[in-house]
């Protein structure tokens, strides 16, 4: 064979312990660059070149993101997954408008994302972290309590009300990523949708002349959503009709199910 048709095909060894040890090394300190990581592995005698290190840390996507203006609050950052019950998964976000007079106020939207529900439209002029904590548990007390939480990384969501709220109830507040509320799973789809029929069907027909009146339209709005306007995803049934035969669903399986009580 002619010498110049000859190829050299590298070899490499099976890194797969190293990369193992590396993704755990990065998941334990968030911040640590490259070089740091390096410096652990080398601690527990693992010492690959620099070229190599840097090499496989880009490949497995482990770059520090640069920090933004200030602090976010740690929530949990895996894809979010489809729920299949009442109660699994509320989302919840923001939107404002203003009187005629000028004066914004703001609206907080708590939606179920199985049933598609309104399970709050609340307007006042600010609405602090603790407002959203008794809110969300005016709605514990009628509904029963979420599994999950989602929202984005606004400040009232991120103040210490709300993590104090969420240890003290047991309820997972995921934190979508900073500025994308489709992309990446649609993190906060289900309420951004909610916004779009909010802003078309009410907000952009209706001149509110005080804080009252702007309570009244939504509280009327909001009972039409969810008991009489159809809704293209659920089958062109209402959210309340949902809402009814899962919870239909759930006492007759109950009853087909019975507990059974140890002695």
């Amino acid at each position: 064979m002619s010498h110049r048709v000859i190829r050299y095909e590298p070899t490499r060894p099976d890194d797969a312990g190293l990369r193992s040890r590396l993704r755990e090394l990065a998941s334990e300190r968030r911040r640590f660059g490259y070089r740091r990581l390096g410096y652990l592995l080398a601690r527990e005698g693992v010492k690959p070149s620099h070229k190599k290190l840097l090499r496989i840390y880009r490949e497995e996507g482990l770059a520090v993101r640069k920090r933004g203006g200030r602090k976010r609050a740690l929530g949990t950052r895996r894809p979010l997954t489809l729920p299949e019950e009442v109660n699994q998964r509320w989302s919840l976000d923001f939107a404002s408008d203003s009187l005629v007079c000028g004066r914004r106020f703001r609206m907080l939207r708590v939606i179920d994302d199985y049933t598609r529900e309104c399970l709050a439209l609340v307007a006042d002029t600010s609405l602090s972290g603790s407002r959203v904590a008794r809110e969300l548990d005016h709605l514990i007390a009628l509904r029963g309590k979420p599994r999950t939480v989602v929202s984005d990384n606004g400040t009232e969501l991120t103040s210490s009300a709300i993590l104090r709220w969420s240890q003290e109830r047991r309820v997972e507040w995921h934190y979508i990523a900073p500025g994308k509320p489709q992309l990446f799973f649609r993190q906060n789809g289900f309420v951004e949708s909610f916004n779009g029929r909010l802003r078309d069907e009410c907000l952009n027909e209706t001149l509110f002349s005080s804080l009252s009146h702007a309570r009244s339209v939504l509280a009327a709005w909001k009972k039409d959503y969810n008991t009489v306007r159809p809704h293209s995803k659920l089958g062109r049934k209402t959210p309340a009709e949902i809402a009814g035969q899962a919870v239909w669903g759930a006492c007759l399986y109950t009853a087909c199910h019975p507990i059974k009580h140890q002695s």
